[in-house]
């Protein structure tokens, strides 16, 4: 049981859901009287909701709670299909979403092509105003040039604003102004001292600018969706929204703050692996969620890293968000010859609909077809429960890849090593390249196909075990109710630390004090007022520096503590520091957490059916495989072997073992008594 909110005060909820839409799949988690009940269906990509609606319907449940993984913003960029927005500026600046920092992401390419800015250059106004770098006012602004501009947006026929003057961080008097009078008008409004109180005007435009192109979007699939589960119902149904840093808020702040959920989905799934594999005594963990459209991989080194500079669709967002990587490899990633006859597998994929050709409707050959050709995927297995498998219709879309490779099993095989080699990669990016041993961490292996793949990516990455959770395919889902419930807050600073500084750094301590009472007062209008926890931190740099280092900070910290915080940071981060260096603070961060579900969500298995049988299973070469299911997996099981549930498939290939764990997890090893 967790404890949540009513209006007043935290009470405690009987019923709690945890859900993730994916691009193929929905999956719930259910929370009932201390019990946990899973359950799949296919995604709804027109109507992220129906399929929750629907599968609530189906298995006839009521939570009095739902904390939702959401697609919708990260989707809405990425189609171009927000609200129509105008942007408000300082005189001068209305290009600097065009013009932003002059970086190449295709340094070699000869026409270089850039999607449009999010907002037309016809509806990007400028305001004469001024506030200097100090923060004083330089161009007073006049209220009649904030009406004029106000009219001209209206017959524009935006219905979206994004406000964002120069140095605003600093004094945002001149932004206040000219939000109050644009919401007094009826206008969704994003004010850049609310959404980014940062320096960088490219990136805080452009995070602003994304925000009131997400917000009217969010906010009526949110409120819809609220509706619609309380339909019918005597008791309120709360509705709350995983953010990208892996805590959850309310719908409401979700939708006045949608920049915040651009990774959403994936963020739950890096905090329920971090949860599964602490309940089993494993603080390092790299967590590998492979899904039906793309796999997400994060280094956990005894905690979940964050970080702020996330690119979406070519466009910078700055918001706090847990540090992974993605690639587009999923099951349903499709397979295909480049022009120069290499085998490439994704990033296109065949999502729910039509999906892979062993669903029954697609005919492309992907990486969930491959599987079945090699008899990895079981045909008498149903996938989430739902979906069966169509072995001809598989075999016949890899088929069309076979001429090279001479055979079917051949090019099934080369579609794995080569998602293999795409996700191998990204696992390296996230550890061996920025300084971490593999072999010091556990992969934590889920998602519907993460079990599929993780013996053989801990192989070649260097990884010497792997866990699989109870219930890896609806892990996502179960991390939103272990998330915490979170607010952040930060406030843009100028403040230098000087090498012979000491004693306490009072501009640090006054920033520390306003974004505790902002956080805290955010938390607390969602309901949340009492066992909040407030955790503090800074964007650091050396003098010279372009870029900084965020770093915990205790509140009340001296001058030599921030410098030694700073030093340790940068000398794991980058191998040296600069102790005699002054260290600029730039950022002061607030973090309000409540938490969430205490305990662990270890899934019971069906034993009904608990018999192991021999199949044969291609590996290197056909091999006679052990196939059964989770609940006959008692003691530790020798490889080759393929152990099925409803919610994914895990190979033990030859040479690893398989060792139940007391949480319900199972703990994968190489072993020498295993076959050659």
């Amino acid at each position: 049981m967790t404890t949540t909110f009513d209006e007043a005060a935290d009470v405690p909820r009987e019923q709690l859901l945890g859900v993730d839409v994916g691009g193929t799949f929905t999956d719930f988690v259910l929370l009932r009287e201390g019990r946990v009940e899973i359950a799949k269906r296919p995604s709804t990509p027109d109507d992220p909701g129906r399929a929750i609606l629907n599968g609530l319907a189906e298995f006839g449940w009521s939570p009095e709670e739902v904390i939702h993984g959401s697609t919708v913003a990260t989707n809405t960029l990425l189609t171009r299909t927000g609200a129509s927005v105008a942007l408000i500026t300082t005189r001068g600046f209305r290009d600097t979403l065009v013009i932003g920092r002059q970086a190449r992401p295709d340094l070699y390419a000869l026409h270089p092509q850039r999607r449009d800015p999010l907002v037309p250059r016809r509806r990007r106004y400028e305001i004469e105003e001024r506030i200097a770098a100090d923060g004083s006012v330089v161009t007073p602004i006049v209220l009649d040039d904030i009406d004029a501009v106000l009219n001209r947006i209206g017959r524009s026929g935006a219905h979206s604003v994004a406000i964002c003057f120069l140095f605003s961080f600093i004094n945002p008097e001149h932004e206040r102004l000219t939000a109050e009078r644009a919401r007094a008008r009826g206008f969704d409004v994003s004010a850049s001292y609310e959404v980014l109180p940062q320096h960088r005007e490219f990136e805080r435009m452009s995070t602003t600018t994304a925000n009131a192109y997400l917000a009217p979007v969010m906010t009526s699939y949110l409120d819809a969706l609220e509706a619609r589960l309380n339909e019918s119902r005597d008791q309120t149904v709360r509705l709350r929204v995983m953010q990208s840093n892996g805590g959850s808020l309310s719908a409401g702040s979700a939708g006045r703050h949608a920049v915040r959920t651009v990774l959403s989905g994936p963020a739950g799934g890096v905090a329920g692996a971090f949860a599964a594999a602490r309940a089993d005594g494993f603080d390092h963990a790299i967590t590998f969620d492979m899904g039906g459209t793309s796999a997400d991989v994060s280094l956990c080194p005894g905690r979940l890293l964050e970080r702020t500079d996330l690119i979406v669709d070519d466009m910078p967002i700055r918001t706090p968000a847990v540090d992974l990587h993605t690639v587009g490899a999923g099951g349903g990633s499709i397979a295909w010859f480049d022009a120069g006859g290499a085998l490439r597998v994704g990033p296109q994929s065949a999502g729910a609909d039509p999906g892979p050709a062993a669903y029954g409707r697609g005919r492309l050959p992907t990486v969930t077809d491959a599987h079945v050709v090699l008899g990895r995927l079981r045909p008498e297995q149903q996938l989430g429960g739902t979906v069966s498998l169509d072995v001809l219709r598989a075999k016949a879309a890899i088929a069309t890849l076979a001429e090279p490779f001479g055979s079917t099993e051949a090019a099934a095989q080369a579609v794995i090593d080569v998602v293999n080699a795409n996700m191998a990669r990204a696992l390296r990016v996230i550890s061996v390249e920025r300084g971490h041993d593999p072999a010091r961490f556990t992969l934590v292996a889920f998602g519907g196909a993460g079990p599929l793949h993780a013996c053989e990516l801990a192989d070649a990455v260097g990884i010497p075990q792997v866990l699989i959770p109870s219930a890896p395919g609806v892990l996502s889902a179960a991390g939103m109710l272990i998330a915490d419930i979170t607010r952040d807050a930060e406030r843009g600073l100028h403040l230098a630390i000087d090498p012979a500084d000491a004693g306490a750094v009072p501009p640090l301590d006054e920033a520390f004090a306003a974004v505790e009472r902002q956080a805290t007062e955010a938390i607390g209008e969602d309901g949340y007022r009492s066992g909040v926890a407030v955790e503090f931190a800074a964007d650091l740099r050396y003098r010279g520096q372009s870029h900084e280092l965020t770093v915990r900070l205790p509140a009340g910290c001296d001058a030599e503590s921030v410098r030694e915080a700073f030093h340790a940071a940068h000398r794991e981060r980058f191998g040296f520091d600069s102790a005699d260096v002054p260290v600029e603070v730039v950022i002061a961060r607030a973090k309000a957490r409540h938490p969430g579900l205490q305990g662990g969500l270890g899934v019971g298995h069906d034993a009904s059916d608990a018999a192991s049988r021999q199949e044969d299973v291609t590996w290197d070469r056909a091999r006679s495989t052990t196939v059964l299911p989770r609940a006959a997996v008692s003691e530790t099981l020798h490889g080759p072997a393929i152990v099925t549930q409803v919610d994914t498939t895990v190979t033990v290939p030859p040479g690893w073992s398989a060792e139940p764990l007391a949480e319900g997890s199972l703990l994968l090893r190489r072993d020498s008594e295993g076959s050659d």
